[in-house]
């Protein structure tokens, strides 16, 4: 094939794409149509040339992840997954945006092999690749000699820079040197509004050089641009590379071309058969794609096998010559957790009164000793939330061998870094903060939960107890909020052995995020009924203290409001009334169980249930048909030492005594 034939092909396959893309959101009439048409140029040359994949191993250790962070434009990464041999059909295609479809209007995890990460809000994909190209840099160098050297490919959108976790993550990616990440910018300078000069013209490559990044501006359609600047993105080792593509949005329509109308709607049928006599494309069949193009795909599928083979062998090779690290790359992957786990973390625990923070400290250092998969660090908040594993090296530019993140003040990107890490796999990263705070990284914390991955968040600081630092840093509507998640479990320890089987459940909990809300200020360590097996705690909510006789009410509380109940417990019984107390660390995982076993714990017999939290009161009320009563918060706290904000709130035995005895006196 000479240099024209070669030319002409290209341009084929390029529109290929195109005209997929087009025809599935018509199909559809629903979706973003310029996006893939506009970068089509870009992922073919990506594709064709650079990425390394097989789509009959999609997991392949060594290749190559592809993240469309625009994911508006999920057509275009289908239209690739479809023409490059995955397992996905141009029925798949025609399907786009349906029920139960593998072509999902943004692209998700699980529905559709090849997607590396669901995305779609804008600035999420961006910074799960960054997190990606920690991860991978961060085995290297616990495995030195692996064969494995992956790269880390991103399309991005004006959309991703405009949004702050970009700018967070970017920030991280920059100061840290991850040269394997190549990120390649849609210029086409067309939001939703209209032209980006609405509202962003700020010079994006200044902005990317001063956070230390290679950049390089170039012609989105021009190919041999298009090469040299991916070669010399995966040359640069020492830098992340981003790649400013100048395109047109809806490259190819006569009529809509570079304007916000083919951002997010169909090209409608006119415009279709224009575009198609612009693009001397046949007009029908719809969904068409010329035999050469399709070869021209199974040829790269075919080499790519080739290298793939080869990979095989010397991963075998490298996994005969070091059982040893063979052997912990296993354990790693596979997220391995000793039978014992909860027996080892409880042989930390100290024997006086501490806040639950320190005492998770102490359990997440035994957790590092035995789970090799676990990494993790704060938002520069370590020295209060006791994150840091004791011994290990922190990792920074020049040493990814440590396993103490420093995410910087950066909740969001945060966040965000740990799903990228998870999703590469080998990884149970785990991120702290003040829990008042969590709002900065929410959008994160509900990917985790849609996609089902194990991240793991350590809100300390987490009631008005914070006390002096006053209604800016005091939870009060955060437990309520998280709660909210869907595939979230948040559990609230309300002392050292609640700490240790909440980290525990955590680490067993393989498909879906886990918050540990954690104290300030020390806690007691309270007294449990004879025999008691601590793996109940993990059922979310038990039977901590008892009555002899059936219960007056039914006190439920959680974290540092546990030892209240208890006092407040022992002031009623000499007043008369039996009171049971449950503690009920995770209303999540206690709204799992039977339920039986949860009418053993709180009966719905009628007793009155009554509850003290220090948070505000949504969600409780559907615990209980029986006579309820809330005693928490309804605004915001104030500044001042935290023993005057208990006594001033009613967070004392006293106070809850007090107004639990007088419900029932008027019952």
């Amino acid at each position: 094939m000479n240099h024209e034939e070669a030319n002409q092909l290209a341009i084929k396959a390029v529109n290929s794409i195109r005209f997929l893309a087009i025809e599935g959101v018509e199909q559809a009439n629903s979706g973003h149509p310029g996006m893939p048409m506009g970068m089509a140029d870009v992922a073919y040359v990506l594709w064709t040339q650079f990425l390394r994949y097989n789509p009959d191993d999609p997991k392949w250790l060594n290749r190559d992840r592809f993240v469309l962070s625009a994911g508006h434009g999920s057509m275009l990464i289908y239209a690739m997954l479809h023409l490059s041999g995955y397992d996905l059909s141009l029925d798949d295609l025609k399907n786009f945006r349906q029920y139960h479809s593998k072509t999902p209007g943004h692209p998700e995890l699980g529905h559709t092999p090849g997607v590396e990460t669901t995305t779609g809000p804008l600035g999420q994909g961006f910074s799960n690749g960054v997190g990606m190209a920690l991860a991978a840099k961060i085995q290297k160098a616990k495995f030195p000699k692996i064969p494995i050297d992956t790269r880390i490919f991103t399309i991005v959108s004006d959309g991703d820079l405009m949004e702050g976790v970009s700018s967070e993550a970017a920030s991280i990616a920059g100061h840290l040197g991850l040269g394997n990440l190549i990120y390649i910018y849609d210029d086409n300078q067309i939001t939703i509004e209209g032209s980006t000069e609405l509202a962003f013209s700020e010079n994006v490559q200044d902005r990317f050089n001063a956070y230390g990044w290679h950049t390089v501006r170039i012609d989105g359609h021009n190919h041999s641009q298009i090469d040299r600047a991916l070669s010399e993105g995966i040359a640069e080792i020492d830098k992340p590379t981003l790649i400013l593509a100048r395109t047109k949005i809806g490259f190819g329509s006569p009529n809509k071309q570079g304007t916000a109308g083919v951002h997010g709607a169909p090209l409608g049928p006119d415009e279709i058969i224009e575009t198609k006599k612009a693009m001397n494309w046949p007009l029908e069949p719809a969904f068409y794609v010329p035999d050469d193009v399709r070869d021209l795909f199974k040829s790269r599928a075919d080499s790519l096998k080739i290298e793939y083979d080869a990979w095989k062998s010397s991963f075998a090779e490298w996994k005969q010559s070091n059982p040893d690290q063979a052997e912990l790359l296993q354990r790693m992957y596979d997220k391995s957790i000793p039978d014992n786990l909860e027996d080892l973390l409880i042989e930390v625990l100290p024997e006086k009164p501490a806040a639950t923070r320190a005492i998770g400290g102490k359990v997440v250092n035994k957790a590092a000793e035995i789970i090799p998969s676990l990494y993790g660090g704060s938002a520069d908040l370590s020295p209060s939330t006791k994150t840091d594993i004791v011994g290990a090296e922190s990792i920074t530019k020049n040493d990814f061998s440590g396993r103490n993140l420093h995410f910087g003040i950066r909740e969001h990107a945060m966040g965000s870094l740990m799903n990228g890490m998870v999703l590469y796999g080998g990884f149970i990263p785990y991120g702290s903060t003040f829990m008042v705070f969590a709002d900065y990284m929410r959008p994160p914390m509900r990917l985790a939960a849609i996609m089902k991955q194990q991240a793991i968040y350590i809100f300390t600081h987490d009631s008005i107890f914070v006390g002096e630092d006053g209604p800016t840093h005091q939870p009060v509507e955060h437990l309520a909020s998280l709660r909210l998640i869907p595939r979230l479990t948040v559990f609230r320890p309300a002392d050292g052995l609640e700490t240790a089987m909440a980290w525990a459940f955590a680490l067993r909990k393989k498909d879906g995020p886990t918050v540990i809300c954690l104290t300030r200020q020390s806690v007691p360590i309270l007294d449990r009924l004879q025999n008691f097996d601590p793996k109940l705690i993990q059922k979310g909510g038990y039977i901590l203290s008892d009555t002899d006789a059936s219960p007056d009410c039914i006190l439920v509380a959680t974290g540092s409001e546990v030892g209240i109940a208890i006092e407040a417990q022992s002031i009623l019984r000499d007043q008369g009334v039996s009171v049971r107390v449950v503690s009920m660390p995770s209303v999540e995982a206690f709204n799992a169980q039977d339920e039986s076993y949860k009418n053993y714990v709180i009966s719905q017999d009628g007793t009155p249930v009554a509850v003290v939290e220090a948070g505000i009161s949504h969600g409780w009320h559907a615990i209980t048909r029986s006579p309820f009563l809330f005693m928490g918060m309804s605004d915001y706290g104030e500044s001042g030492p935290y023993q005057i904000l208990a006594k001033e709130y009613g967070f004392t035995g006293e106070a809850v005594a007090g107004k639990v005895g007088e419900w029932l006196k008027k019952r």
